[in-house]
């Protein structure tokens, strides 16, 4: 199983001060080496990463380039200029912290941005919510990949198995019994198995993503037809503590048990 390294987090502490420190380009570097590929994300409104970190670690780092970004036809257009070994397309709204769940297939640009990226020889990644309706349609829209939001997971982890719940970060949907939650954590768990299942016998290569952690990983790295996992929250903030390369490897380390 492959590991992708979000770097958007990097790129969020720089602009905190408005200054090239931390450098994006030497965390590319660093997870170029220990990691299988990098993956930023360029917002429509250039929140954290800019067009110009993207065209560097293209030009200056080997590993394969996941771009993630909306169907917006300015992000499109410097995608097919500096084309990236990837493209996923992501949903996108400005007033979210983070990417809150999978994009909208029906999207009027869809069909187009897929064949546009596809024509410049780039990779398609479609970023979904893991029903098996969205893994069919995501198979008619002729994408090569498919990446599972396991963010519903992640949380239902956190809610059983962590002190979340008496934090300030306590989400109210999850303020159930914790047998309320195992249930539910299992059903999840089964979905994203068989979610994952749908797109290798259609085809298509599964990743998933979003929430991944030093908790949780193990339970999604064991499904066999999940061949990526794209992680960044989690490697960055471990990083503080141990730098960049051993939180990739611990990560790597987790994934391969």
């Amino acid at each position: 199983m492959l590991l992708g390294i979000n770097i958007d987090h990097i790129a969020v502490l720089r602009q905190a001060r408005m200054v090239n420190d931390p450098d994006l380009l030497e965390a590319a570097f660093i997870a170029a080496k220990f990691g299988d590929q990098i993956t930023l994300h360029v917002r429509e409104d250039r929140r954290h990463a800019q067009d110009f970190d993207l065209e560097n670690i293209i030009r200056f780092c080997k590993s394969p380039i996941n771009l993630e970004c909306a169907c917006n036809d300015t992000i499109l257009n410097l995608a097919l200029k500096l084309k990236p070994h990837r493209v996923t397309l992501v949903p996108e709204k400005r007033e979210e912290l983070t990417t809150e769940g999978g994009i909208n297939l029906n999207h009027n640009k869809m069909q187009e941005s897929i064949k546009k990226l596809q024509n410049a020889g780039i990779e398609v990644s479609l970023f979904i919510n893991p029903y098996l309706e969205d893994i069919q349609k995501s198979y008619e829209l002729k994408a090569t990949f498919i990446e599972l939001h396991t963010g519903y997971y992640a949380n239902l982890y956190n809610a059983l198995f962590s002190n979340i719940s008496h934090t300030a970060f306590a989400l109210k949907e999850f303020a159930l019994t914790k047998t309320q939650l195992q249930d539910l954590f299992e059903k999840e768990l089964q979905n994203i198995q068989s979610c994952a299942k749908k797109g290798v016998e259609l085809g298509l290569k599964v990743c998933a993503g979003h929430g991944l952690n030093y908790k949780n990983v193990t339970k999604i790295a064991k499904i066999k037809e999940i061949s990526e996992l794209n992680i960044g929250q989690s490697i960055i903030a471990r990083s503080i503590f141990t730098g960049l390369q051993n939180a990739i490897l611990e990560m790597k380390e987790l994934i391969k048990r």
